[in-house]
């Protein structure tokens, strides 16, 4: 299988924030945001190893800048790093004050998708060859995630055995 270049599995999406996509806080709702994010990743994903993939795992959304209905929200995702099935996906939101011009990074996230072969079983996928001063960073500590998340992972599971299963009125 050969591998590919972060390059190839660059993904842009751009969307103009309107009154209807909103909370009461007049900013972007985050689950419209995690919305946009889900989707950009799997489109990345999709670049790499053309099969279908599923969300593992969300790591993080980290939103650091409100986005208002002056502003356009851009995303960029690219694939960071591969293990066999996985892979781990950034997603870089940049919000602009379609005013000033202004542009801020408003919200990064961390998501993994898994190859699925036509069975359903978890399959191979091409390595990634990152390229940029940015693509090699989040390359080098892409392993250290991975490590979180196995035992952040492993963790949830543990605490899945305590909660309760049955609907309050039974």
């Amino acid at each position: 299988m050969e591998a590919k270049t972060t390059k190839e599995t660059r993904c842009f999406k751009t969307s103009r924030v309107f009154p209807t996509d909103v909370n009461n806080h007049n900013t972007l709702f985050g689950g419209k945001l995690m919305s946009y994010i889900d989707d950009i990743a799997s489109i990345s994903v999709s670049k790499l190893c053309r099969v279908t993939a599923v969300t593992a795992s969300t790591d993080s959304v980290d939103f650091l800048q409100p986005i208002r209905p002056t502003d356009s929200v851009s995303l960029e995702s690219f694939i960071t790093w591969t293990g066999k099935s996985s892979m781990e996906v950034f997603v870089k939101v940049i919000r602009e004050d379609l005013r000033s011009g202004e542009r801020k990074i408003a919200a990064t996230a961390f998501l993994t998708f898994v190859a699925l072969d036509e069975n359903n079983r978890p399959m191979a996928v091409p390595q990634i060859v990152p390229e940029t001063e940015e693509e090699q960073k989040l390359h080098e500590t892409a392993e250290q995630r991975a490590r979180m998340r196995k035992h952040r992972r492993e963790e949830s599971k543990k605490f899945a055995d305590y909660l309760l299963t049955k609907y309050p009125w039974e």
